[in-house]
C-alpha cells in the first residue's frame, strides 16, 4: 500500500462569519512594519549570526526605513543578550525606532528581558504561549484555564516589570502561539484576557499579534479568522492587530495581504522570507506588491542589490533567480518575443506617463536594476552576473563554460573583500587567472607552413634562454598544441574553443578562449591580438603555462 495516503489528513474547520466585508476591500496604505530578521529568521539558519552580522542587517534595517525590529530573545541566548545591550549601550537605535524582544510566558525570562532593555528609549516587549489545541491536549497537557491563566500571568509580569522601569517609552506585544491552529472563539478570549491586564487606551496601545505560526489553510480562510477576531475582541480601538505569516502553503504573502483587508494593522516579516521550514512571509515581495499598485510602502527598496547582498552575506542562504522583485532573473527576456515588446514599450515610456511595459511590473530602475540583467555583482551572485558585467565594461564576451571557471574564483575574492565587487577588479582576476601567455614562456616569433599538412616553427622566451618548438598538424593549432606536446612531454587537447572581434575597424582586436586537457586536467587559456591566428596560439600557450606552474609547484610541495 502507497504511503502518500491523504486520507489521514483532516481539512480546516474555518470560522463561521457572516456578512464577511474583506473580500470588497483594497490596501490604500501601509501597514505598521516590523521586521524579524533578528530573530525569527536568525533562529531558522544552519549557523546563527554572529553579533558582527547582527549589526550590519540591523543598519540595513533601519536604512530600509523599518522603525520596529525585532532584535532577538535575550532570555534565551547570551549572544542576542549581549547584542541587545550593544544596541542600547552605544546608542544604535534612531529616536524614532522600537527595538522589539520576544520572551516565552515565564517570570524568570520576563526579568531577564528587562535586564536586556535597561536604558533603552523605546521598546516592545513581546510575550507569547502557545494556545492550540494540539499543543494544550499533546504538549503542555493543560485545558484552556490553564493556558488562559499562563498568559494573565506573563502580561501581568511584563506590565510589572515596566513599571519599575519608566524611564522606557514601552509597548506591550501578545501573541497566541499557533493562532490559526487555535478555536478562534478561544483565541479572543485569551487576548481580551491579556487585554484586561494591560488596560489600553487609543492613545497607548498594546499590540495583539496574530501567527500563522503554521500555514494550515487557504488564505481566504485566514483572512475570515482576522476579520472575525477585529469584529470580537475587546477594546478594538486601543489595540494594533498585527498578522504573522509563515510560508506552509507558499501564500504567506496573500494571507498577509487578505489579512490586512480584513482589519490588520501591523505585519511581521522577513526581508525575503527566511523563517522556520519554508519561510516567513517576504517583506520585500508584499511592500513592492503594494508600490507596484501605486502605494506608497513607506519602506525604500530603491538599492536592492545591497538588500540581497546584506541579507545572503548574514544569512549564508542564496536568493532565487526567480525570486519577486529580488530574483537575479526577474527582469531578465529571454524569449525573442518579450525582448522585442519590452523594447517597443520602453521606446513609447516617457516621464510623464504612467508605467506601462509587457512583462514588467516595475521599472526595474527604481530598485537599481535594468531589465537585461543585474550588473552588481557579490559574493553570492552567479555566472551571469559575472559575464554581463565583463561584456558591457569591456566587451568580454565569455563562453559559458569560462564563466563557471571564472565565477567562483570572483566570488572568492568578493568574500575576502566583502560586499560588491567592482567590474575592473573581475577583470584584473580574469587575466591573471587565464591570460597567462607570458610567464614562464612568451611567444616570440613563430612561422607557419602549409605543405603535405601544416607545420609551425616557433621561439618561446623564457627566463633560462629562448627555445625553438616544431610541431605539425591538421591547421596552425594541431600543429602548435603538436610542438607544445612534444617539448614539454605532454598530450595537449583542445576541447573548447571560442573567439570574438573586440573593437571594430581596420585596427580591430581578436580575442581567443581556449580550454585544452593537458594530461587529463582542464586548463582555460585567453589572449589578444590583432590576428586572430596568434591570439589563439597564445591562448593555448596560456593553458600549459599554467599547466607547467602546476607541476613545478607540485615538485616544490
Amino acid at each position: 500500500m502507497s504511503s502518500f495516503d491523504h486520507t489521514k489528513y483532516r481539512p480546516f474547520e474555518p470560522v463561521a462569519i457572516a456578512n464577511r466585508t474583506w473580500p470588497d476591500q483594497e490596501i490604500t496604505k501601509a501597514p505598521i512594519w516590523a521586521s524579524v530578521d533578528l530573530r525569527d529568521g536568525n533562529q531558522a539558519l544552519v549557523e546563527p549570526m554572529t553579533v558582527e552580522q547582527k549589526k550590519e542587517f540591523f543598519k540595513l534595517l533601519v536604512d530600509v526605513g523599518f522603525k520596529e525590529i525585532e532584535v532577538g530573545f535575550p532570555a534565551a541566548s547570551q549572544l542576542d543578550f549581549d547584542f541587545v545591550r550593544w544596541l542600547v549601550e552605544e546608542d544604535q537605535v534612531p529616536d524614532d525606532v522600537y527595538i522589539q524582544v520576544l520572551t516565552q510566558a515565564r517570570p524568570e525570562l520576563i526579568e531577564r528581558t528587562y535586564e536586556s532593555l535597561k536604558g533603552a528609549k523605546k521598546a516592545v516587549v513581546h510575550v507569547y504561549n502557545s494556545t492550540s489545541k494540539t499543543q494544550r491536549e499533546q504538549v503542555f497537557r493543560l485545558g484552556k484555564d490553564g493556558i488562559k491563566d499562563i498568559a494573565v500571568r506573563g502580561a501581568q509580569c511584563v506590565k510589572d516589570h515596566a513599571e519599575k522601569n519608566p524611564e522606557t517609552e514601552w509597548v506591550f506585544q501578545y501573541s497566541p502561539e499557533s493562532f490559526t491552529g487555535t478555536e478562534t472563539d478561544f483565541a479572543i478570549e485569551v487576548c481580551d484576557a491579556v487585554i484586561d491586564v494591560w488596560q489600553p487606551t487609543p492613545e497607548k496601545k498594546c499590540i495583539i499579534n496574530l501567527p500563522a505560526t503554521v500555514e494550515v489553510a487557504t488564505p481566504n480562510r485566514f483572512a475570515d479568522q482576522i476579520e472575525y477576531f477585529c469584529r470580537n475582541v475587546k477594546n478594538r480601538d486601543s489595540v494594533i492587530i498585527s498578522l504573522h505569516t509563515h510560508n506552509d502553503r507558499g501564500c504567506g504573502v496573500a494571507a498577509a495581504e487578505l489579512g490586512m483587508m480584513a482589519g490588520a494593522d501591523r505585519i511581521e516579516g522577513t526581508l525575503l522570507g527566511n523563517g522556520e521550514r519554508t519561510g516567513n512571509m517576504c517583506v520585500v515581495t508584499m511592500a513592492m506588491n503594494m508600490y507596484s499598485q501605486g502605494v506608497d510602502p513607506e519602506l525604500n527598496f530603491g538599492d536592492m542589490d545591497r538588500v540581497i547582498s546584506v541579507v545572503q552575506s548574514c544569512t549564508q542562504l542564496p536568493v532565487h533567480p526567480r525570486h519577486a522583485y529580488a530574483g537575479e532573473l526577474v527582469f531578465t527576456a529571454f524569449s525573442g518575443s518579450h525582448q522585442d515588446a519590452i523594447k517597443k514599450c520602453l521606446a513609447n515610456q516617457t516621464e510623464d506617463k504612467p508605467w506601462d511595459v509587457a512583462y514588467l511590473p516595475i521599472d526595474p530602475r527604481d530598485i537599481g536594476r535594468s531589465y537585461q540583467e543585474v550588473i552588481r555583482v557579490n559574493s553570492q551572485s552567479g555566472k551571469g552576473g559575472v559575464a554581463f558585467a565583463l561584456e558591457q565594461e569591456y566587451g568580454l564576451a565569455l563562453p559559458r563554460w569560462l564563466q563557471v571557471e571564472l565565477s567562483p574564483i570572483v566570488q572568492r575574492f568578493s568574500e575576502e573583500d566583502g560586499g560588491v565587487i567592482q567590474a575592473a577588479d573581475m577583470k584584473r582576476l580574469f587575466e591573471e587567472h587565464f591570460m597567462t601567455s607570458s610567464a614562464p614562456y612568451a611567444l616570440g616569433n613563430y612561422e607557419l607552413s602549409k605543405k603535405d599538412c601544416d607545420t609551425v616553427s616557433a621561439e618561446l622566451a623564457h627566463n633560462d634562454g629562448n627555445i625553438t618548438v616544431h610541431g605539425e598538424g591538421n591547421g596552425a593549432l594541431s600543429a602548435f598544441t603538436s610542438a607544445l606536446s612534444e617539448h614539454f612531454n605532454v598530450r595537449v587537447d583542445i576541447v573548447q574553443y571560442q573567439e570574438h572581434a573586440l573593437t571594430v575597424g581596420s585596427d580591430s582586436q581578436a580575442i581567443a578562449y581556449i580550454q585544452a586537457n593537458i594530461d587529463g586536467e582542464r586548463y582555460n587559456g585567453v589572449a589578444i591580438d590583432n590576428d586572430i591566428v596568434s591570439a589563439s596560439i597564445q591562448a593555448v600557450l596560456a593553458t600549459v603555462n599554467q599547466k607547467v606552474i602546476a607541476s613545478e609547484q607540485a615538485n616544490v610541495a
